[in-house]
């Protein structure tokens, strides 16, 4: 079974997406779970969850409406309002007592000017709630200082589980191996808190690179430092469609991961079991 743990969906009429007014065509129109529907089928994929895509509440509603729908959506990672810690508290109480496809929480930290926009008291005080009540936090960083400033939240907030989306983009394009990413990265693998979402590849290493060959390394380099236990995937679907189509992107991290892991019962970890307990899914 394979759960993909990065699908967006976005509607141009409910909400601003500032991101993609600099975004390729490809990417500046509607997209719904419709348009995945027959490629998820051929790449076999069981379930899903909706990442936010807009730093807004409107994105949050058409994700649940979206998940309502389509029985393979098991969970959402919203957005909530984590600077008013007030409001982030009042809303939880009521996802949390009546949705139940809440599983987690996402900020575009990356469209921030300040890299340590996650240090904020106000936004240190709402991750202490959700990491109160069990919500992992994605953190869709871009930059090691990106990584740096999820290292100084882990000091503040021991007990929030958080994921790298994407890797925390590795220097694939640039040919490094692992450089100040990699340094990071194992500092950060030192803390069981956080754990790894081999995703966004195809985009991070450009689409001619996006091989099984280009980013094993990458893929290996987490599995070693966080072990598979603390490792799941994710399409990225619409964005991963710069780099290939969605069963392409599937057949490259199928391919990293048979080859990397021998025991199929690791496979199943890092395919789908990981990701359940992670986001706390009803399967």
């Amino acid at each position: 079974m394979i759960i993909d743990t990065h699908v967006h969906i976005w509607n141009l009429e409910r909400s601003a997406y500032d991101w993609l007014k600099a975004a390729p065509d490809l990417l500046n129109k509607n997209y719904n779970l419709e348009d995945l529907e027959e490629p998820r089928l051929a790449a076999s994929v069981a379930g899903g969850i909706v990442v936010q895509a807009d730093n807004t509440l409107d994105d949050t509603a058409l994700m649940i409406e979206a998940a309502v729908k389509y029985d393979w959506i098991k969970g959402i990672v919203g957005w909530l309002p984590l600077l008013n810690p007030a409001k982030t508290d009042q809303m939880l109480q009521s996802v949390l007592s009546g949705e139940k496809y809440f599983k987690g929480v996402r900020h575009l930290i990356h469209d921030e000017p300040d890299d340590q926009w996650l240090l904020q008291d106000a936004v240190i005080e709402s991750l202490q709630l959700l990491s109160a009540r069990q919500l992992p936090y994605d953190v869709v960083g871009v930059k090691t200082t990106h990584i740096q400033t999820a290292l100084e939240v882990a000091g503040k907030v021991p007990g929030l589980r958080m994921v790298f989306d994407h890797l925390n983009q590795p220097p694939i394009q640039a040919g490094e191996r692992f450089g100040e990413w990699g340094r990071l990265m194992k500092a950060a693998a030192l803390h069981p808190q956080f754990y790894c979402k081999i995703s966004g590849l195809g985009t991070t290493a450009g689409k001619e690179n996006f091989t099984a060959e280009h980013i094993k390394p990458y893929v290996d380099f987490v599995l070693t430092e966080f072990g598979p236990e603390r490792c799941f995937l994710g399409g990225d679907w619409p964005v991963s469609l710069l780099g290939g189509s969605y069963v392409h992107t599937w057949a490259v991290y199928k391919q990293v991961v048979e080859e990397l892991v021998s025991d199929e019962h690791t496979q199943n970890r890092i395919f789908s079991e990981n990701a359940i307990a992670f986001y706390n899914l009803n399967l």
